[in-house]
């Protein structure tokens, strides 16, 4: 990637493509550093909106509302994958956006992903492409069941994919299909599911935060462990590989790596977020630096700081159904650091929240948290793939 390096000072503005929750959390933290804030959403009050400075209201790929961002911004980055490639590559052609259009092409599709992790040298799950439902059976049984069937575009907690265990289980995905092309993956056996963020600058400083771990409920996130209840020699496996992936995709910006590890120690990387991410929340309390700050610095190019855990620490989302009884809970949990996004409905699996705890004993906190009322289900599941 050829960029022309450009340092962002306090009192320019960043401009943000999507209005969500991490667009809001990216904002906070450009607004601490004296940056004025300018979000292109489709709504006008959401969670970005409520903090920014300036607020185009747009759909994401209306060319002029991005030229209008372009005009207002000093430079421009995004809180998700799903832009149109076509309109953020003309972006760039106009305004400063050094994380680039190429990582988003390879990221919004797992076809280009899988294809580009593999060049780099990164172990992933062993996968097939499928175009037709006739492909399915021969190539699954190559695979060997079970295995799991993906969109190649789209999808997220657990949508736009089928667990297939045999070959009955093959007439449940043709909705799937009329959606485009797929992946089919073998199921992996994991121990855990783990997560790195990587931040790269324009200057090339890479910074790594520790590896995580991830416990999901109904495949959504529940839980985020920091740090990751594995080995060192894991931890530094899982740190390796997300540089790895990384100087694969010449990277700006922030990176999310998800990935598997097995019981024998083996690292597979499952999916990538070229953002922000979930399982990155608990570095706003845990760490030198939060995500999002680092983030910010590494789009205005300035010098990265460090990322190690202060203290151990355990994040748990807020869903639509927990939000009231984490409200009626504030009196009596000084302990937890509570993040509401602002957005207007709560509704069932939407994320409204997180929560943090900073501890000295993860396994006492996590009991804690599994005991209360809020998030007292007894169906955990230790993993997940999406």
């Amino acid at each position: 990637m050829t960029l022309n390096k450009k340092v962002i000072y306090p009192g320019q503005t960043i401009g943000i493509i999507g209005g969500g929750q991490l667009g809001r959390m990216m904002a906070l933290a450009a607004k601490e550093s004296g940056f004025r804030v300018a979000v292109l959403d489709p709504g006008s009050d959401g969670p970005c909106a409520q903090v920014a400075d300036e607020v185009i209201i747009a759909d994401y790929e209306d060319r002029g509302a991005l030229e209008r961002l372009a005009e207002l911004s000093d430079v421009i980055t995004y809180e998700f994958e799903n832009i149109d490639y076509e309109a953020l590559k003309d972006l760039t052609e106009k305004a400063y956006v050094p994380q680039g259009a190429e990582l988003i092409r390879i990221t919004q599709n797992r076809i280009a992903e899988k294809e580009a992790l593999v060049y780099g040298g990164v172990e992933v799950a062993p996968y097939e492409v499928i175009l037709s439902e006739q492909e399915i059976e021969e190539k699954a049984e190559k695979l060997g069941y079970p295995v799991v069937l993906k969109t190649a575009r789209g999808g997220y907690d657990g949508k736009g994919q089928v667990v297939l265990y045999e070959p009955a289980d093959i007439e449940k995905v043709a909705g799937l299909l009329a959606n485009g092309p797929c992946v089919l993956e073998k199921w992996m056996s994991f121990d855990k599911e783990v997560s790195v963020i990587v931040t790269r600058n324009p200057s090339g400083e890479l910074s790594v935060f520790p590896a995580v771990e991830n416990i999901h409920k109904d495949n959504i996130l529940h839980q985020t462990i920091a740090p990751a209840r594995i080995s060192e020699a894991a931890n530094e496996k899982a740190v390796n590989t997300a540089k790895k992936v990384a100087e694969t995709l010449d990277m700006v910006g922030t990176l999310a790596v998800e990935m598997f590890l097995t019981k024998t120690g083996e690292i597979y990387v499952n999916e990538l977020a070229p953002r922000p991410h979930n399982s990155g929340h608990f570095s706003i309390e845990a760490c030198e630096t939060s995500q999002f700050a680092q983030h910010i610095r590494a789009i205005c190019d300035w010098p990265l700081k460090g990322t190690d855990i202060i203290k151990p620490a355990v994040m748990v989302n807020i869903l639509g159904e927990h939000l009231d009884g984490v409200v009626k809970s504030i009196p009596l949990q000084p302990d937890w650091s509570i993040h509401l996004y602002g957005k207007d409905e709560a509704k069932a699996k939407r994320k409204m929240g997180h929560v943090t705890v900073l501890t000295n004993d993860i396994e006492k906190t996590l009991t804690e948290l599994n005991e209360t009322d809020i998030w007292n289900s007894k169906e955990m599941i230790g993993g997940k793939q999406s």
